[in-house]
C-alpha cells in the first residue's frame, strides 16, 4: 500500500522548482538587457555566449544524471545534492549580476563568460537530482500527479515572483545606480532560492528503492535508448518546450505589431501565468475522473486547437487575455503530465531492463528539452530575419506580420497536436503501472503476489 504524501511534503518539493524558476526565469528575462543595456556588453557576443552555454550544459546533463545514479549517502541519492548545492547556486545567480565596473570591456565578457557558465553548471548540478526525486518520493501514479500539480503551481510563482519583482527592487535599491540595484535585487532572489532548495532537502524522503547504479556510462546510455518510453516521452518533450518557447518568443512582437502597443505584454504574459497557475491545480482534479493519457491527449488537442484559431481573432485585448489564460492552462495540464511520464518511465526501465536510471533518464529528458528550447528559439529568430521583419519599425511588412501572426498561433498550434499525435506510442497507461508497481511488490515480497504482470508481457 503506498503511502499518502503530506502537503507540506508536497508544498516543499515545490519549493525546490520555485527556487529553480526564480534564478532561470531572471536569467532568461533580465540578463540580456543587464548585460547590454547595463554593463555594455556587445549583443552578438552575448548571444553567442547564450547559444554555446546552453549547447554545452544539454552535453553535460547526461554525465551529472549518472554521477547522481551512483551517489550513496544517508540522505539518499539526490536529496543530498540540494543540501550541497543550495548555497553555491545561490552565490552562481549572484556573481552574474556582479560584474565588476572596473574591468575593461574585454575582462567584462571574460567575467559574464566565466561566471555565467558556473551559474549554468549549477543549475544543471541541482536540478537533475531535483528533478529525479519526483520518482522515488512515491511510486503511486496518484501521488506523483498530485506532486507534481503542486510542484509546478509554485514554480510558476516563483518565475512569476522573479518577472514582476526583479525590477521594482533593482530600482529601489540601486536608486539610481543599476549595477548597484540589479546586484541587490539578485541578491534577495539568490537567498530566497538557496532558502527554499534546504526546505526541499529536510522535508522531503526518498521513498522508493533506488540502489546506487555501478555499470559504465556507455551501458547505461545504450539501455536508455533501447526503452521505446523513453523515446516517445522525449518526443513529448521537444515539442512541449518548442510550444512554449515560440509562443513566448513570439508574444513582444504580437502585441507590438498586431495590437500596435509593447506595454500591453504584461497583460498577456500576466494571463499566461494565470493559466498555468490553474492547469497545475486543475491537471490532479482532471486525472481523478480520467485516465493521463486522455487527459493529456485531449489538452494537447485543445490547446493546439485553440492556439491556431486565433488566427482568426480580431485584435481586442480582452478577447486575446481570455485565451492566452485557456490555452496557458491546457498547455500547463500537459507539462504537468509529462513530467509524470518521465518517472513512469524509469519504473518501465527498471521492470523490462532490471535496471534502475532515474537520474539518467531525467538528464536525459532535461537535455533533449534544452536541444528543444536551443532550437525553437532559432526557429523564432530565422523566421522572423526571413520574413523581412525590421527592429523598431513603425510598420512591418506584410509576409513579417504574417509571420509573427504565426509564430504565434500556428506554429505552436502544430506543435501541441504533434504531441497528441505523439501519444499513440505511450503504452504506460494507468492499469500497466498499476501492475509494474505489483510486479515490484512481488520482487520484495514474493508470497504478497503470484498474479502479476512479468516484463516480457509488455511489449
Amino acid at each position: 500500500m503506498q503511502q499518502r504524501l503530506s502537503v507540506k511534503e508536497k508544498i516543499s518539493y515545490g519549493l525546490g522548482d520555485m527556487a529553480s524558476h526564480i534564478g532561470l526565469e531572471n536569467v532568461i528575462i533580465f540578463l540580456t538587457f543587464y548585460y547590454t543595456d547595463v554593463v555594455g556588453l556587445p549583443a552578438v557576443f552575448v548571444g553567442t555566449l547564450f547559444l554555446l552555454a546552453r549547447v554545452t550544459d544539454a552535453i553535460i546533463d547526461p554525465v551529472m544524471g549518472m554521477v547522481a545514479d551512483r551517489t550513496r549517502t544517508r540522505w539518499g541519492k539526490f536529496r543530498p545534492w540540494l543540501l550541497w548545492l543550495s548555497v553555491p547556486f545561490g552565490v552562481s545567480c549572484l556573481l552574474i549580476y556582479a560584474v565588476p565596473e572596473t574591468l575593461s570591456l574585454t575582462g567584462k565578457m571574460i567575467y559574464a563568460s566565466v561566471t555565467y557558465c558556473l551559474m549554468m553548471l549549477m543549475y544543471t548540478a541541482i536540478n537533475i537530482p531535483y528533478c529525479s526525486m519526483g520518482a522515488i518520493i512515491t511510486s503511486d501514479d496518484t501521488q506523483r500527479i498530485s506532486l507534481q500539480s503542486w510542484r509546478f503551481f509554485l514554480a510558476t510563482l516563483g518565475g512569476a515572483t522573479s518577472t514582476f519583482l526583479m525590477m521594482p527592487l533593482a530600482q529601489w535599491l540601486g536608486g539610481g545606480n543599476k549595477l548597484d540595484g540589479y546586484f541587490g535585487a539578485m541578491s534577495v532572489m539568490a537567498s530566497l532560492a538557496a532558502i527554499m532548495f534546504l526546505i526541499c532537502f529536510f522535508n522531503t524522503r526518498e521513498r522508493v528503492s533506488a540502489p546506487a547504479s555501478h555499470g559504465n556510462f556507455i551501458a547505461d546510455l545504450r539501455d536508455l535508448l533501447r526503452n521505446d518510453q523513453w523515446r516517445i516521452v522525449a518526443l513529448l518533450v521537444f515539442f512541449n518546450i518548442s510550444f512554449g518557447v515560440v509562443r513566448l518568443g513570439a508574444m513582444m512582437y504580437y502585441v507590438t505589431y498586431f495590437l500596435g502597443d509593447a506595454s500591453l505584454f504584461m497583460w498577456l504574459l500576466a494571463a499566461h501565468i494565470i493559466g498555468k497557475c490553474i492547469g497545475s491545480a486543475m491537471s490532479k482534479w482532471m486525472t481523478r475522473r480520467l485516465s493521463k493519457l486522455t487527459i493529456f491527449t485531449l489538452s494537447a488537442v485543445i490547446t493546439g486547437l485553440l492556439s491556431i484559431s486565433i488566427v482568426f481573432l480580431p485584435a481586442t485585448l480582452s478577447l486575446l487575455v481570455a485565451m492566452t489564460v485557456v490555452v496557458s492552462c491546457f498547455y500547463q495540464v500537459t507539462t504537468t503530465l509529462m513530467w509524470v511520464m518521465m518517472s513512469d518511465v524509469v519504473d518501465y526501465g527498471e521492470f523490462k531492463q532490471g535496471k534502475r536510471m532515474d537520474g539518467t533518464v531525467f538528464s536525459t529528458l532535461l537535455a533533449v528539452l534544452k536541444m528543444g528550447m536551443a532550437v525553437s528559439g532559432a526557429i523564432v529568430g530565422w523566421t522572423l530575419g526571413l520574413s523581412g521583419y525590421v527592429a523598431q519599425a513603425s510598420q512591418q511588412q506584410s509576409s513579417a506580420m504574417m509571420a509573427i501572426i504565426a509564430l504565434f498561433s500556428v506554429v505552436p498550434g502544430v506543435l501541441s497536436l504533434l504531441s497528441a499525435l505523439a501519444m499513440r506510442g505511450y503504452k504506460l497507461n494507468d492499469a500497466t503501472m498499476r501492475g509494474i508497481n505489483q510486479h515490484k511488490l512481488s520482487d520484495s515480497h514474493p508470497a504478497a503476489e503470484t498474479n502479476v504482470l512479468k516484463p516480457q508481457e509488455l511489449s
